[in-house]
């Protein structure tokens, strides 16, 4: 009887934790990558992380038909939701890394996985935000649709391989936090100059915000404030509930802006 590919029993083991899995495309170490690479994408008739299962006849199925195949995992909820540092020629995610991770916005990782490249993949309890890119941090987000290989695969000689792996971790990753902490909006209309250190006007402001601005408005008062010196920022809690965001929200936003500024 001949042993079982390593990247099928990784697939039985990743369906059995409730994630999703299916094949991708081999190995071919003779690939030179660039934008016509196809190393990372699903079977010709399959249609990729669509067909994802947890259902392990399904998976030995596909295996024997493809029994080189690769391994993926389809993200966003019931599997898990992943950050991706890249590296490349022209720069790399870790300095946009470390700012989130200053920030706390990263804690609670599930795995830790080095990808081929020498980047990072960072998995999170999944959720069904939409996948996101911040091309100018290097960084990319997958959650609802998306997919990403997974250990033990490999591309192009160079494997995936689990760095830490941390049972029972379920953070969470707010990609809309992450993404105003590296691109901060820029309501129009804002308080200028001397106004924008004056909490009082600021929260009047906060409060004028219609919807569609009231979040990305309330976080950039924020971190005026915090620039300013002000540790407390109820006022400015209260006036985004009068614009109509719930407390809850107003708080994360508010105590995410804080950070944003610590950590500068």
């Amino acid at each position: 009887m001949s042993a079982m590919p390593e990247t099928l029993r990784a697939a039985l083991d990743y369906a059995v934790t409730g994630w999703p899995a299916f094949p991708t495309r081999p190995d071919d170490p003779s690939c030179p990558g660039g934008k016509d690479c196809g190393c990372k994408a699903p079977f010709p008739g399959t249609r990729g992380c669509l067909d994802a299962t947890t259902d392990p006849d399904v998976i030995r199925a596909w295996w024997r038909r493809w029994p080189t195949a690769n391994v993926s995992i389809a993200t966003g909820a019931p599997g898990p939701d992943v950050l991706d540092v890249d590296v490349k020629p022209g720069g790399d995610g870790w300095t946009a890394f470390n700012r989130l991770k200053r920030a706390g916005l990263l804690a609670g990782a599930k795995a830790l996985v080095r990808t081929p490249s020498g980047g990072l993949h960072s998995y999170y309890a999944g959720t069904g935000q939409r996948n996101g890119k911040l091309p100018r941090h290097h960084i990319d987000f997958r959650s609802a649709g998306g997919y990403v290989l997974a250990p033990p695969s490999r591309v192009h000689g160079r494997p995936y391989e689990l760095l830490d792996h941390r049972a029972g971790a379920r953070g969470r990753l707010d990609w809309q936090a992450a993404t105003r902490l590296l691109e901060p909006p820029r309501p129009a209309g804002k308080p200028r100059g001397t106004d924008a250190g004056d909490l009082g006007k600021l929260a009047a402001w906060v409060a004028a915000q219609k919807e569609g601005n009231r979040n990305d408005g309330l976080f950039w008062a924020a971190c005026r404030a915090a620039e300013t010196g002000h540790g407390d920022l109820g006022d400015l809690v209260a006036a985004a509930v009068t614009a109509g965001l719930a407390e809850a929200e107003a708080r994360r936003t508010v105590t995410s802006a804080a950070r944003r500024v610590a950590t500068r």
